[in-house]
C-alpha cells in the first residue's frame, strides 16, 4: 500500500510539473508573440533615411507650386501678396537649404564620394545647391523690397523664380530615383539605421518635435492665401 501511495504521489508531481511547464511555455509564447508585435509596430513608425529625404522633397515640391502660381500672377500683372513669396522663400531657406541639403552634403555626398559611386551626379547636385541658395537670396530680396512693384524688379523676380523651378524639378527627381535608392548599396544596414536616427535628432534640434508636420502646416497656410489649397483644382 505504501508503495502504491508513493507511486501515485510521483505521478501527481509529474503531471503537475508537466502542467507547470505547459503554463510557463504558454506564458513565454504569449510574451514572445507580444514582443514582436510591439517591435513591428515601432519599426512601422520609424522613417528610413531615404523616405525622410523624399517626403522633405514633397515640401519642396509644394513650395514650387506656390512659386508657379506666383509666376502666373506676375505674368498676368495680377495682385500678389509679396509676403507669400517671402514666406515661401523662408521655408526653402530654413527647411530645404539649411536643413535638408545640409544633411545631404554632410551625410550622403561624402559617403558616395568615398565609395566612388555616382560621383559625377554628386558634383552636379552640390553645385546646384549653391546656385539654389543664390536664387533664394535673390527671391527674398526682390519680393520684400519696396521697389518690387517696378517693372525691372518684377522681371528679375520672375526670372529668378523660373530658374529656381527649372533647376529643382530635375534635381529632386534625380535624387529620388537615382541617389537615394543607391544609398543602401554603399552602407551597411546598421549604418543606414543610424543615419535615420541622426536625421531625426537633427530635425528635432532645429525645429522641435513634429518639425516636419509644422513645416507642412506652414506651407498649407501659404497655399490657402493663394487659393491653391484644393487639390481638385489641379485635376486634368
Amino acid at each position: 500500500m505504501a508503495d502504491r501511495t508513493v507511486e501515485l504521489r510521483r505521478r501527481f508531481l509529474a503531471c503537475a510539473g508537466g502542467a507547470g511547464l505547459v503554463i510557463a511555455s504558454g506564458a513565454s509564447a504569449r510574451g514572445a508573440s507580444d514582443e514582436p508585435r510591439g517591435a513591428a509596430k515601432k519599426e512601422e513608425e520609424d522613417v528610413s533615411p531615404a523616405e525622410d529625404l523624399m517626403r522633405e522633397h514633397g515640401v519642396l515640391d509644394r513650395v514650387l507650386l506656390i512659386y508657379e502660381e506666383s509666376l502666373r500672377r506676375l505674368d498676368l500683372s495680377q495682385e500678389l501678396d509679396p509676403a507669400v513669396l517671402v514666406g515661401s522663400a523662408g521655408i526653402i531657406r530654413r527647411f530645404i537649404e539649411d536643413y535638408h541639403e545640409k544633411l545631404e552634403e554632410d551625410q550622403l555626398f561624402p559617403r558616395f564620394e568615398k565609395a566612388r559611386t555616382l560621383v559625377e551626379l554628386v558634383t552636379v547636385l552640390r553645385a546646384q545647391h549653391q546656385a539654389g541658395r543664390g536664387l533664394t537670396e535673390e527671391i527674398q530680396r526682390l519680393a520684400s523690397a519696396p521697389a518690387s512693384k517696378a517693372a525691372a524688379d518684377r522681371a528679375r523676380l520672375v526670372d529668378a523664380l523660373r530658374r529656381f523651378i527649372r533647376m529643382y524639378r530635375p534635381h529632386a527627381a534625380r535624387e529620388d530615383t537615382v541617389l537615394f535608392p543607391a544609398l543602401r548599396k554603399i552602407v551597411s544596414a546598421h549604418e543606414y539605421d543610424a543615419m535615420g536616427d541622426d536625421f531625426e535628432a537633427q530635425e528635432h534640434r532645429l525645429f522641435g518635435q513634429d518639425g516636419f508636420e509644422k513645416t507642412v502646416d506652414e506651407v498649407a497656410r501659404l497655399e490657402r492665401r493663394l487659393g491653391i489649397e484644393d487639390l481638385a483644382r489641379f485635376t486634368a
